[in-house]
């Protein structure tokens, strides 16, 4: 069911896109304009890959934000940021954190791979 959801999605995407295009609209995407080079590009996504994977692990885990903000002796509304990967974040921050909820090296790599 998910990837005939999915399916449709990039249907009515693909379906925007050209209406818009004819409309004389550029299509692009966040790297384009917002100028990032191709280093700050994957920087940003291997950041919200962390970040994801933070919620994933803890909600795994059956913790509150609050809960893992103790365990990283951290606050809530930190964890809250680190899930949202807001820029005050440090990709040192998300692997400890990742660390603390018993992430593996090997889940790490796979995780920013």
């Amino acid at each position: 069911m998910q990837k005939k959801v999915k399916g449709v999605r990039r249907i009515m995407n693909m379906k925007k896109k050209k209406a818009l295009e004819q409309r004389g609209w550029k299509i692009g995407d966040v790297s384009e304009f917002l100028g990032l080079t191709p280093e700050e590009q994957a920087y940003v996504e291997l950041k919200l890959s962390l970040a994801l994977y933070l919620q994933k692990k803890r909600q795994a885990r059956h913790l509150t934000q609050e809960q893992l903000a103790k365990l990283i002796q951290s606050s809530q509304s930190r964890v809250a940021k680190m899930e949202k990967n807001d820029p005050t974040i440090s990709v040192d921050l998300l692997i400890r954190s990742l660390i603390a909820l018993g992430t593996s090296k090997a889940e790490l790599a796979r995780t920013i791979a």
